[in-house]
Protein backbone atom coordinates (compact mmCIF):
# COMPACT_ATOMS: atom_id res chain seq x y z
CA UNK A 1 0.00 0.00 0.00
CA UNK A 2 1.08 3.34 -0.71
CA UNK A 3 1.76 4.91 2.70
CA UNK A 4 1.90 8.74 1.49
CA UNK A 5 0.24 12.14 2.63
CA UNK A 6 -0.47 14.82 0.37
CA UNK A 7 3.04 16.54 2.02
CA UNK A 8 4.98 13.68 0.72
CA UNK A 9 3.54 14.96 -2.78
CA UNK A 10 4.31 18.06 -2.65
CA UNK A 11 7.63 17.78 -1.43
CA UNK A 12 8.46 15.83 -4.81
CA UNK A 13 9.42 16.03 -8.26
CA UNK A 14 5.37 14.96 -9.99
CA UNK A 15 6.90 12.34 -12.04
CA UNK A 16 8.45 11.07 -8.48
CA UNK A 17 4.93 10.98 -7.67
CA UNK A 18 3.94 9.37 -10.05
CA UNK A 19 6.36 6.57 -10.19
CA UNK A 20 5.68 5.90 -6.60
CA UNK A 21 1.67 5.60 -7.31
CA UNK A 22 2.27 3.34 -9.97
CA UNK A 23 4.65 1.04 -7.95
CA UNK A 24 1.23 1.03 -5.60
CA UNK A 25 -0.79 0.45 -8.38
CA UNK A 26 1.35 -2.54 -10.43
CA UNK A 27 4.42 -3.72 -7.93
CA UNK A 28 6.24 -4.63 -11.85
CA UNK A 29 6.49 -0.45 -12.55
CA UNK A 30 10.18 -0.45 -13.12
CA UNK A 31 11.22 2.39 -11.26
CA UNK A 32 14.62 1.85 -11.05
CA UNK A 33 14.99 2.27 -14.86
CA UNK A 34 12.55 4.97 -14.96
CA UNK A 35 14.64 6.92 -12.67
CA UNK A 36 18.36 5.80 -14.63
CA UNK A 37 16.23 6.71 -18.23
CA UNK A 38 14.98 10.25 -16.52
CA UNK A 39 18.59 11.00 -15.65
CA UNK A 40 20.00 9.91 -19.17
CA UNK A 41 17.43 11.86 -20.89
CA UNK A 42 18.44 15.11 -18.68
CA UNK A 43 22.02 14.65 -19.13
CA UNK A 44 21.70 14.80 -22.70
CA UNK A 45 19.24 17.52 -22.57
CA UNK A 46 21.75 19.53 -20.55
CA UNK A 47 24.17 18.66 -23.06
CA UNK A 48 22.41 19.80 -26.04
CA UNK A 49 21.58 22.86 -24.41
CA UNK A 50 24.56 24.30 -23.35
CA UNK A 51 25.66 26.51 -25.88
CA UNK A 52 22.25 28.57 -26.11
CA UNK A 53 22.39 31.35 -23.83
CA UNK A 54 19.00 33.28 -24.69
CA UNK A 55 16.34 31.46 -22.26
CA UNK A 56 13.70 32.10 -24.61
CA UNK A 57 15.29 30.70 -27.39
CA UNK A 58 16.76 27.69 -24.92
CA UNK A 59 13.39 26.72 -24.19
CA UNK A 60 12.25 26.59 -27.34
CA UNK A 61 15.20 23.96 -28.20
CA UNK A 62 14.27 22.15 -25.42
CA UNK A 63 10.50 21.83 -26.92
CA UNK A 64 11.99 20.45 -30.08
CA UNK A 65 14.17 18.26 -28.06
CA UNK A 66 11.09 16.58 -26.16
CA UNK A 67 8.70 16.13 -28.98
CA UNK A 68 10.81 15.50 -31.94
CA UNK A 69 14.26 14.42 -31.32
CA UNK A 70 12.78 12.42 -28.27
CA UNK A 71 9.99 11.32 -29.61
CA UNK A 72 7.24 12.09 -27.21
CA UNK A 73 4.02 12.24 -28.29
CA UNK A 74 0.30 12.10 -27.23
CA UNK A 75 -1.03 8.56 -28.10
CA UNK A 76 -4.10 9.38 -30.84
CA UNK A 77 -4.34 5.71 -31.68
CA UNK A 78 -5.00 4.47 -28.07
CA UNK A 79 -5.72 7.23 -25.79
CA UNK A 80 -7.30 5.32 -23.33
CA UNK A 81 -4.58 2.61 -22.69
CA UNK A 82 -3.61 2.31 -18.94
CA UNK A 83 0.15 2.78 -20.32
CA UNK A 84 0.08 5.98 -21.27
CA UNK A 85 -0.31 6.62 -17.35
CA UNK A 86 2.65 4.60 -16.13
CA UNK A 87 5.52 6.91 -16.51
CA UNK A 88 8.11 3.52 -16.93
CA UNK A 89 5.77 2.72 -19.83
CA UNK A 90 5.61 6.50 -21.65
CA UNK A 91 9.65 6.52 -20.95
CA UNK A 92 9.59 3.16 -23.13
CA UNK A 93 6.87 3.60 -25.71
CA UNK A 94 7.40 7.69 -26.21
CA UNK A 95 3.75 7.92 -25.69
CA UNK A 96 1.33 9.24 -23.19
CA UNK A 97 -1.75 11.35 -22.15
CA UNK A 98 -1.16 14.80 -21.07
CA UNK A 99 -0.57 14.50 -17.42
CA UNK A 100 2.10 11.85 -18.32
CA UNK A 101 3.87 13.67 -21.01
CA UNK A 102 3.44 16.76 -18.75
CA UNK A 103 4.47 15.41 -15.79
CA UNK A 104 7.82 14.45 -17.80
CA UNK A 105 7.66 18.05 -19.52
CA UNK A 106 7.53 19.70 -16.34
CA UNK A 107 10.62 17.61 -14.75
CA UNK A 108 12.72 18.22 -17.29
CA UNK A 109 11.62 21.58 -17.93
CA UNK A 110 12.07 22.59 -14.17
CA UNK A 111 15.54 20.82 -13.99
CA UNK A 112 16.95 22.99 -16.84
CA UNK A 113 15.74 26.24 -15.09
CA UNK A 114 12.47 27.35 -16.97
CA UNK A 115 9.20 28.89 -15.28
CA UNK A 116 6.51 26.11 -15.58
CA UNK A 117 4.23 24.84 -13.62
CA UNK A 118 1.16 22.01 -14.17
CA UNK A 119 -2.67 23.40 -14.29
CA UNK A 120 -5.42 20.89 -14.19
CA UNK A 121 -7.60 22.43 -16.86
CA UNK A 122 -10.88 21.01 -16.68
CA UNK A 123 -10.40 19.22 -20.06
CA UNK A 124 -7.22 17.90 -19.71
CA UNK A 125 -3.45 18.72 -18.16
CA UNK A 126 -2.00 21.40 -19.31
CA UNK A 127 1.98 22.74 -18.77
CA UNK A 128 1.78 27.27 -17.83
CA UNK A 129 5.01 28.71 -19.33
CA UNK A 130 5.56 32.41 -16.91
CA UNK A 131 8.14 34.71 -18.18
CA UNK A 132 9.01 37.36 -15.67
CA UNK A 133 7.37 40.33 -16.57
CA UNK A 134 4.89 38.41 -18.91
CA UNK A 135 1.90 36.99 -19.25
CA UNK A 136 1.06 33.21 -18.58
CA UNK A 137 1.33 30.84 -21.66
CA UNK A 138 0.02 27.30 -22.09
CA UNK A 139 1.16 24.37 -23.82
CA UNK A 140 -0.44 21.17 -24.85
CA UNK A 141 1.44 18.79 -23.63
CA UNK A 142 -0.17 16.30 -25.73
CA UNK A 143 1.62 17.93 -28.41
CA UNK A 144 3.91 20.00 -27.53
CA UNK A 145 1.70 23.23 -29.01
CA UNK A 146 1.35 26.70 -27.42
CA UNK A 147 -2.75 27.14 -26.83
CA UNK A 148 -4.48 30.73 -26.67
CA UNK A 149 -7.24 31.34 -24.08
CA UNK A 150 -9.67 31.48 -27.19
CA UNK A 151 -8.25 27.97 -27.93
CA UNK A 152 -8.91 27.06 -24.01
CA UNK A 153 -12.34 29.01 -23.92
CA UNK A 154 -13.33 26.80 -27.20
CA UNK A 155 -12.38 23.36 -25.42
CA UNK A 156 -14.38 24.48 -21.83
CA UNK A 157 -17.40 24.89 -24.42
CA UNK A 158 -17.03 21.79 -25.58
CA UNK A 159 -16.75 20.12 -22.36
CA UNK A 160 -19.23 21.70 -20.29
CA UNK A 161 -21.59 23.69 -22.76
CA UNK A 162 -22.06 26.94 -24.63
CA UNK A 163 -22.43 29.45 -22.13
CA UNK A 164 -19.61 28.59 -19.96
CA UNK A 165 -16.83 30.94 -19.74
CA UNK A 166 -13.12 30.54 -18.92
CA UNK A 167 -12.57 31.83 -15.52
CA UNK A 168 -8.98 32.59 -13.94
CA UNK A 169 -9.60 29.51 -10.93
CA UNK A 170 -9.30 27.29 -14.56
CA UNK A 171 -5.87 28.44 -15.13
CA UNK A 172 -4.32 28.16 -11.70
CA UNK A 173 -1.40 26.42 -11.08
CA UNK A 174 -2.20 22.93 -9.24
CA UNK A 175 -0.44 21.58 -6.26
CA UNK A 176 0.83 17.57 -6.29
CA UNK A 177 -1.91 16.27 -4.67
CA UNK A 178 -4.34 17.63 -6.87
CA UNK A 179 -3.07 16.08 -10.10
CA UNK A 180 -2.14 12.62 -8.21
CA UNK A 181 -5.53 12.10 -7.26
CA UNK A 182 -7.14 12.70 -11.06
CA UNK A 183 -4.14 10.91 -12.07
CA UNK A 184 -5.14 8.18 -9.97
CA UNK A 185 -8.57 8.31 -11.62
CA UNK A 186 -7.42 8.17 -14.84
CA UNK A 187 -5.40 4.81 -14.33
CA UNK A 188 -8.24 3.10 -12.41
CA UNK A 189 -10.64 4.21 -15.40
CA UNK A 190 -8.16 2.62 -17.92
CA UNK A 191 -8.00 -0.43 -16.13
CA UNK A 192 -11.66 -0.99 -15.89
CA UNK A 193 -11.88 -0.61 -19.16
CA UNK A 194 -9.22 -3.14 -20.12
CA UNK A 195 -11.38 -5.50 -17.18
CA UNK A 196 -7.76 -5.33 -14.92
CA UNK A 197 -9.46 -5.62 -11.96
CA UNK A 198 -7.12 -6.76 -9.54
CA UNK A 199 -5.17 -3.60 -10.30
CA UNK A 200 -8.08 -1.61 -10.77
CA UNK A 201 -9.04 -2.69 -7.15
CA UNK A 202 -5.69 -1.17 -5.79
CA UNK A 203 -6.77 2.16 -7.60
CA UNK A 204 -10.05 2.21 -5.75
CA UNK A 205 -8.28 1.50 -2.08
CA UNK A 206 -5.40 4.04 -2.80
CA UNK A 207 -7.99 6.74 -3.49
CA UNK A 208 -9.69 5.56 -0.08
CA UNK A 209 -6.79 6.31 2.08
CA UNK A 210 -6.52 10.05 0.66
CA UNK A 211 -10.26 10.42 0.92
CA UNK A 212 -11.90 7.86 3.65
CA UNK A 213 -15.50 6.78 3.06
CA UNK A 214 -16.01 8.68 -0.43
CA UNK A 215 -19.45 7.06 -1.65
CA UNK A 216 -18.51 7.02 -5.10
CA UNK A 217 -15.05 5.08 -4.76
CA UNK A 218 -17.24 2.81 -2.59
CA UNK A 219 -19.70 2.19 -5.26
CA UNK A 220 -16.44 1.40 -7.60
CA UNK A 221 -15.24 -0.25 -5.32
CA UNK A 222 -18.76 -2.57 -4.92
CA UNK A 223 -18.83 -2.96 -8.60
CA UNK A 224 -14.55 -4.35 -8.98
CA UNK A 225 -15.82 -6.54 -6.48
CA UNK A 226 -18.82 -7.51 -8.23
CA UNK A 227 -16.47 -8.33 -11.32
CA UNK A 228 -14.24 -10.57 -9.16
CA UNK A 229 -17.11 -12.63 -7.38
CA UNK A 230 -16.72 -11.44 -4.28
CA UNK A 231 -20.91 -10.50 -3.98
CA UNK A 232 -21.19 -10.17 -0.26
CA UNK A 233 -18.43 -7.37 -0.17
CA UNK A 234 -20.49 -5.95 -3.60
CA UNK A 235 -23.35 -6.19 -1.28
CA UNK A 236 -21.93 -4.25 2.01
CA UNK A 237 -20.16 -1.85 -0.57
CA UNK A 238 -23.79 -1.03 -2.51
CA UNK A 239 -25.75 -0.81 0.45
CA UNK A 240 -23.18 2.11 1.74
CA UNK A 241 -23.61 4.17 -1.42
CA UNK A 242 -27.60 3.60 -1.30
CA UNK A 243 -28.14 4.40 2.20
CA UNK A 244 -25.09 7.77 1.28
CA UNK A 245 -26.61 8.98 -2.01
CA UNK A 246 -30.30 8.28 -1.68
CA UNK A 247 -31.28 10.77 -4.66
CA UNK A 248 -28.20 9.63 -7.18
CA UNK A 249 -29.74 8.51 -10.52
CA UNK A 250 -27.08 5.22 -9.66
CA UNK A 251 -28.80 4.42 -6.50
CA UNK A 252 -32.16 3.21 -8.38
CA UNK A 253 -29.76 0.83 -10.53
CA UNK A 254 -27.82 -0.72 -7.76
CA UNK A 255 -30.70 -1.32 -5.69
CA UNK A 256 -31.99 -3.89 -8.64
CA UNK A 257 -28.29 -5.31 -8.66
CA UNK A 258 -28.66 -6.02 -4.73
CA UNK A 259 -31.90 -7.72 -5.68
CA UNK A 260 -29.59 -10.04 -7.83
CA UNK A 261 -26.55 -10.24 -5.93
CA UNK A 262 -28.53 -11.36 -2.46
CA UNK A 263 -29.81 -14.13 -4.49
CA UNK A 264 -26.28 -15.44 -5.50
CA UNK A 265 -23.68 -17.62 -3.19
CA UNK A 266 -20.87 -16.10 -1.47
CA UNK A 267 -17.31 -16.18 -2.92
CA UNK A 268 -14.62 -15.75 -0.35
CA UNK A 269 -11.33 -15.00 -2.00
Amino acid sequence: MLDLCDEDFDAMELVDGALALNKAINPDTQVAWAKVELKRLLDEAELALLHERDEKQRFEAFLRLFYFEWGFAGDSEAYFDSSNAFIDKVLERRKGIPVSLGALLLYFGRQLGFPLQGVTFPTQFIVELHWPDEGPRYINPFSGEYVSLHTLQAWLIGHKGPLTKLKTDHLKPADHPTIIGRWLALVKSALLREEHYTLALRCTDLALTFVPDDPYEIRDRGFIYQQLDCHQVALTDYQYFIEQCPDDPAAELLKTQLNALSHDAVTLH
